[in-house]
């Protein structure tokens, strides 16, 4: 049971693959539920590694990568499908985003510095999920638009200001740590003298 998250994000994965496939035959309905399933496999996988201390390091690279891989394959089918230049921004933003947060990532991960999920980063996948959802339906011939760009507009931004709270949140603790290493090694020198 302890791997059940990682199975879960895991499962994730695949479902990226398959939305897209189901996207690119025309079959809305069948991407749609596919990206809602990932939605709730996200929700259940995090909510069971929480509450039973299923953490492991595995997960915290599965999880965030699934969830990326998703939002973008999800915001590059919509501007294949509507062809409308506003959601190849979107796409284009969150590309360059996403890239950053993997680049900061492993500049904390080498230096020891687990990076925990805050309320900046919980509201943007939240509006991203609603985003999606609603141009998935416009495919379905429901009237959403302007409100799924709207959304979608408004999860970017919220992504880049989650960007720059993880940053602020995150960035202290390297450099502190560095200021401290570099601390000691002064002490070991001024003491051996």
């Amino acid at each position: 049971m302890r791997h059940l998250p990682n199975i879960l994000s895991g499962i994730r994965l695949i479902l990226v693959g398959v939305f897209m496939s189901l996207f690119i035959t025309g079959r809305y309905l069948s991407a749609l539920s596919v990206f809602v399933l990932a939605f709730f496999t996200d929700v259940l996988d995090g909510q069971l590694a929480r509450t039973y201390g299923w953490v492991t390091n595995l997960g915290k690279l599965l999880d965030p990568l699934a969830d990326k891989l998703m939002t973008l394959a999800a915001l590059i089918c919509i501007y294949l499908g509507k062809q409308k230049s506003s959601y190849l921004i979107l796409f284009l933003l969150m590309a360059f985003k996403e890239l950053l947060m993997v680049v900061g990532g492993i500049f904390l991960a080498k230096r020891n510095v687990v990076v925990m999920a805050y309320w900046p980063g919980k509201i943007a996948m939240g509006l991203f999920a609603v985003g999606v959802l609603l141009s998935l339906l416009s495919f379905l011939s429901l009237r959403v638009e302007p409100w799924d760009l709207g959304i979608l507009a408004a999860a970017t931004a919220m992504s880049y200001f989650a960007l720059v709270f993880y940053a602020a949140k995150q960035l202290p603790k390297v450099l502190g740590k560095r200021a401290q290493g570099a601390q000691q090694a002064n002490e070991r020198l001024g003491s051996g003298s």
